[in-house]
């Protein structure tokens, strides 16, 4: 699952990033509401965890400026304010859950995860082909009901080619889709993700899952 997480101490965004990223989520970073806004503006997510008191765009302001429909992300406020007021307004303003610092790390993920079995459209939560199952709750993927050892970022693009079945991903929107905007991981190491991915599959009984379309990228017809 993708996740932004908007928070503007340098310290505690950085250990949340950590840790989310060790709970198995893809995770952008932003300090401010407007650099917020520019990732909301050029990437999709699943889920956003959001601090309320943020420098130049404040957090009321980022919740006001998410699309009303569509694919609209879960929204976690994340803050010290505590009042009833505060968790009033900003669940009007549009978000979809309110925990207050400080907070146990535990509590968070599973209030994410909670959030996450939302259906953001009617799709199901695990999703099946075949002898194969994906489940994004679990971060576990199956072939006749055996485990497959996926590394979470060939989790991540099983996930997203079985969400999108028939459409072609680059290289360039798989590596954005699963190891962040900032990451400094190359195109090149697509390849040898989906490679390797396709070298478990293989195994586990579900050969030729994964198609190469020459000028398009990969996908699961």
């Amino acid at each position: 699952m993708k996740l932004l997480l908007v928070e503007d101490s340098e310290r505690l965004r950085g250990t949340l990033r950590h840790g989310l990223q060790g709970a198995g989520f893809t995770v952008d970073a932003a300090a401010d509401g407007v650099i917020a806004k520019g990732f909301l503006a050029g990437y999709d997510y699943d889920l956003i965890v959001l601090d309320l008191m943020l420098p130049k765009l404040d957090g009321i302001g980022v919740l006001r400026s998410l699309p009303a429909g569509g694919r609209r992300p879960r929204v976690l406020v994340l803050s010290a304010r505590d009042q009833v007021a505060d968790r009033i307004e900003a669940l009007n303003a549009g978000a979809d859950d309110y925990l207050v610092k400080p907070f146990a790390f535990d509590e968070l993920v599973a209030r994410l995860h909670a959030l996450a079995r939302r259906p953001l459209q009617a799709q199901p939560a695990v999703l099946s082909l075949g002898a194969l199952s994906w489940d994004p709750l679990a971060q576990r993927a199956h072939v006749d009901g055996q485990p497959l050892a996926l590394t979470p970022r060939e989790f991540a693009v099983l996930g997203l080619l079985l969400r999108h079945r028939g459409r072609a991903f680059s290289r360039a929107e798989i590596l954005e889709r699963t190891a962040g905007s900032d990451s400094d991981a190359s195109d090149r190491s697509v390849e040898v993700l989906v490679f390797g991915l396709r070298r478990k599959l293989d195994g586990a009984g579900v050969p030729g899952l994964i198609e190469t379309r020459r000028g398009a990228g990969y996908l699961i017809p």
